[in-house]
């Protein structure tokens, strides 16, 4: 089934290196996301789930979940990408021979993504997800500026190199299965139904290692190194590196840490999962405080959510579960929203430094907004919906220990203080009336005529003030508003259906 998929596939991606036209590169990407989509709700709504596709591929509720976050996300980044990159061209930021590469990596993601997620096999579950790395660090590198391959190169060793242990963890797991079995196996289906079966010990090394590779594609700590760089030199439309890479390698480890559920081992993996959750969001809510540079903040923001989410696997409960499942949808909705907002203001600035955000209400008002309105969203402010999916984690977290809980709060006050400070010191400049010709030192500020008026000294006050408005792409605004608005629903009403898809996930893992 799989050679079918990555046939049809394959022919998708061959007409999309046809076309010479932008728009239509742009709308084979959109429709790409938008079938994957589809078919995805479809196969939520008609199939008779868990089942077999085939020798190879297995659908249950977590991975069709995981698989509609990742194409929601995708569609949105493709949407915005045909703004954003036509931007890039105009600035002489990225040559426009390289808009083929940079659409066909764009495509492999979500190509790649797809098959790991929906492999019984764990061995194939790590080749694609390797292969993400290999999508994902192209379109960090496709400026081809040197900060940019730096990024890439650095995102490559650390989680490919963190994927090698994750390897390591395959064979002790295969060995494991082979001694218990009579034959070795790596299917999904075939481990849970005899992991108790296996040496908690040996299963508990198989998790650490695995644990290893998948943490890094998630960016927990100390294995996010990569993620403040990449966020910060990839093009905008990196938010998909939040949306789908992370997701992938927490969708990993819910799936290991399910298997270790029946053995005698799970309560060493989840003191390793909850020790790794405290520290990640340590590790970043102190990183974010001092964060100057947007797309760097909202990088270490990651992190910490990835260190909450890993929390609440580690529980263990099916409320934390099911709270942590919400959560992961919830992040990549508001996590886009941040970066395409944050991409607008690079595309108006070129920086992301808040030291260069001047008049920010006045020459990107809405931008400016949706970055607001997302930062109270992201710290789990009421009434967005990350507000009920932190307080049910922490409540839970309070059984196991109150001084916990109260760790993690503060922590998370701390990480909601950064995205205030940084607000204030950014969007708080305005330029004064009294300045004159040689107080203006800020780049790209002005218009040229603006500039030959001050020279002049004919310049009224407006044109001294204010820099040139970056005129907003066409497409760039909707997927952040869509998204930000998706958000907001969901902290008012909880779909039945979205209750039942979760509540089936946590069955069929084995927490009920």
């Amino acid at each position: 089934m799989i050679r079918y998929y990555l046939l049809i596939m394959g022919i998708f991606l061959a007409f999309g290196l046809i076309p010479k036209s932008h728009r239509l590169m742009n709308a084979l990407a959109a429709g790409n996301g938008m079938l994957h989509l589809v078919v995805s709700c479809v196969a939520l709504s008609v199939l008779d789930l868990p089942g077999r596709l085939g020798e190879s591929l297995y659908l249950d509720h977590l991975n069709l979940y995981v698989e509609l976050i990742t194409a929601l996300g995708f569609t949105a980044a493709a949407f915005y990408a045909r703004g954003y990159t036509d931007s890039l061209m105009e600035a002489g930021e990225l040559d426009p021979k390289n808009l083929k590469t940079f659409y066909l990596a764009f495509n492999l993601l979500l190509i790649t993504a797809t098959v790991a997620l929906f492999s019984d096999n764990l061995a194939l579950f790590w080749i694609f997800a390797e292969l993400t790395t290999v999508c994902a660090a192209m379109l960090v590198a496709i400026l081809s500026a040197r900060e940019n391959i730096d990024a890439a190169l650095k995102y490559v060793f650390i989680v490919s190199g963190a994927m090698l242990f994750a390897f390591l963890g395959l064979i002790f797991l295969f060995t494991l299965s082979e001694q218990a079995l009579g034959e070795g196996t790596l299917n999904w289906t075939e481990l849970a139904a005899h992991v108790s079966e296996f040496s908690p010990a040996l299963l508990l090394a198989s998790f650490t290692f695995m644990f290893i590779g998948f943490g890094a594609k998630a960016g927990i700590a100390p294995f996010h190194t990569w993620l403040p760089d990449a966020y910060a030199r990839a093009p905008s439309v990196s938010a998909i590196l939040s949306g789908l890479m992370q997701n992938l390698g927490i969708y990993g480890i819910i799936r290991m840490y399910a298997l270790l559920r029946e053995s005698g081992a799970a309560p060493q993996a989840s003191s390793i999962l909850l020790a790794a959750g405290v520290f990640s969001i340590a590790l970043a809510s102190f990183s974010m405080f001092q964060q100057r540079n947007l797309k760097r903040l909202i990088a270490f923001s990651s992190v910490e959510h990835m260190g909450l989410l890993l929390i609440g696997i580690g529980i263990g409960t099916p409320l934390a579960l099911f709270w942590a499942l919400f959560y992961m949808l919830v992040h990549v909705l508001v996590k886009e929203t941040l970066l395409f907002s944050a991409g607008i203001l690079h595309r108006q600035y070129r920086s992301n430094m808040r030291e260069n955000m001047w008049d920010v209400f006045k020459l990107q008002p809405r931008a400016a907004w949706s970055l607001i309105l997302g930062s109270i969203a992201i710290v789990g402010m009421p009434p967005f919906p990350l507000f009920p999916a932190k307080f049910f984690i922490l409540l839970e977290s309070a059984a196991i220990s109150p001084y916990l809980t109260l760790a993690i709060l503060l922590m998370l006050i701390l990480a909601a203080a950064s995205f205030a400070n940084f607000l204030l010191k950014a969007f708080s400049k305005v330029t004064l009336e009294e300045e004159i010709k040689g107080q203006i030192t800020r780049p790209h500020s002005l218009t040229g005529e603006a500039e030959l008026k001050i020279a002049a000294g004919e310049a009224d006050h407006d044109e001294i003030r204010l820099p040139r408005k970056y005129a907003v792409k066409s497409g760039m605004r909707v997927p952040a508003v869509f998204m930000l608005a998706l958000a907001l629903a969901l902290g008012f009403y909880f779909p039945d259906s979205l209750k039942d898809l979760l509540d089936a996930i946590i069955l069929e893992l084995g927490y009920v």
